[in-house]
């Protein structure tokens, strides 16, 4: 086995109401002056921004707050956060929201003090120096970004999405409050969660699998599947917001450890064409692509299926347990109303070949899938879902 290793955000504090104390934790971090908090309307709205501004000013950090970052952002959407606030100075940021705000201030975190552009930071550490200091705080269960140290943005230009992966996109500390979930909208819901389940699917069977992935994979598939249909239906039970949260996380350390593999390349061009977003891609390929590849992984699934409370992976062979798996993350898809057509969102046949030669060339994820897919594999899959 090859040498393998964890590494992730330096303090993480859990639990409901850990918002309320956020002003308690600031010894973490390096004395600040000034504070670039980012998030988003409906958060704003919520009023757990204000919460977040209002502690860090009562610690006598002055904040600039700016609700605009959009989902799934460009690198010009962030570029022109970045130039608005860099001559007025920050030597914090501060991000509360989904994964498309926690990204935004991964990166806006190292613009400051690297003297590159985004397109140079794109790939796998290319990013010089440390960032400024670091607070992420997520708002829904999916992405796991603020234990990665990933960060995706869209690059309209190329009809695609790519992953900007560094140490120094790691957080100083992360807030896990399950009650800033409680009101999520159930697409949102049904999408991240699904996202989040896919993180720890896809790296329990990569290439790159280990003890540390399988423990943090294997924990987040338990979780994820005990609560994701009671956290759509019921949204208001703080224990399956929690429990949600807790395997968004735990997702997310596990592709730190092991990396996401086809399901993630597929869905970086259909993401960046279409503006389909990440979630809803991941599970709308999840199916197709565990398909696909099952008889590779076949002699994994009696742990995934034990995980995910199907079956007592000791009285159930390893091809019915595939087939359970299967039949159980198929099933989830229609119960929790995830699309099930490229169509709805405008992709035709005429834009599969394209979509899978941008897909094919994702090879970071690609090398990670634990059985080789051709061009035409992947074109196949893409029209499984064009109905």
């Amino acid at each position: 086995m090859r040498p393998y290793q964890f590494q992730s955000a330096d303090k993480i504090i859990a639990g409901c109401h850990t918002l309320e104390r956020l002003n308690e934790y600031l010894n973490v971090l390096p004395p600040v002056r000034t504070a670039l908090v980012l998030s988003q309307p409906s958060i704003v709205k919520a009023g757990y921004a204000e919460s977040v501004v209002r502690q860090l000013e009562q610690s006598g950090i002055a904040c600039q707050l700016n609700a605009d970052v959009r989902p799934e952002p460009t690198d010009q959407a962030i570029i022109e956060i970045f130039e608005k606030y860099k001559d007025e100075g920050y030597d914090m940021v501060v991000g509360i929201g989904g994964g498309s705000v926690l990204d935004a201030a991964k990166i806006l975190s190292v613009l400051a003090t690297n003297a590159m552009s985004i397109e140079e930071m794109l790939g796998i550490d290319k990013i010089a120096a440390a960032g400024v200091p670091l607070i992420l705080i997520p708002t829904t269960s999916g992405t796991g970004s603020e234990v990665t140290p990933n960060a995706i943005v869209t690059l309209p230009e190329q009809e695609l999405k790519i992953g900007i992966v560094s140490r120094y996109l790691l957080p100083q500390l992360v807030i896990i409050d399950p009650l800033l979930t409680l009101g999520l909208p159930k697409p949102i819901t049904a999408a991240t969660g699904m996202d989040a389940f896919t993180h720890a699917f896809e790296s329990f069977i990569s290439n790159k699998a280990n003890p540390f992935s399988d423990m943090f994979a294997l924990e987040s598939m338990r979780l994820i599947s005990q609560s994701i249909e009671t956290a759509y239906h019921h949204g208001d039970q703080a224990d399956a917001r929690e429990a949600m949260m807790l395997g968004s996380m735990y997702g997310g350390m596990a592709l730190t450890c092991a990396g996401t593999a086809a399901v993630h390349a597929m869905a970086y061009p259909i993401g960046g064409k279409f503006n389909i977003p990440h979630g809803v891609a991941n599970s709308m390929l999840l199916p197709h692509v565990l398909a696909f590849n099952l008889d590779a992984i076949a002699h994994r699934m009696n742990l995934a299926a034990s995980a995910m409370g199907i079956t007592d992976s000791h009285r159930c062979s390893s091809g019915e347990a595939a087939d359970r798996v299967l039949e159980r993350i198929t099933k989830w898809t229609s119960a929790l109303d995830i699309p099930q057509d490229l169509r709805s969102f405008g992709v035709t046949d005429l834009d599969v070949p394209d979509l899978a030669i941008a897909a094919s060339k994702v090879t970071r994820l690609m090398d990670n899938n634990p059985k080789q897919l051709t061009v035409d594999d992947i074109e196949s899959i893409y029209r499984q879902l064009i109905r």
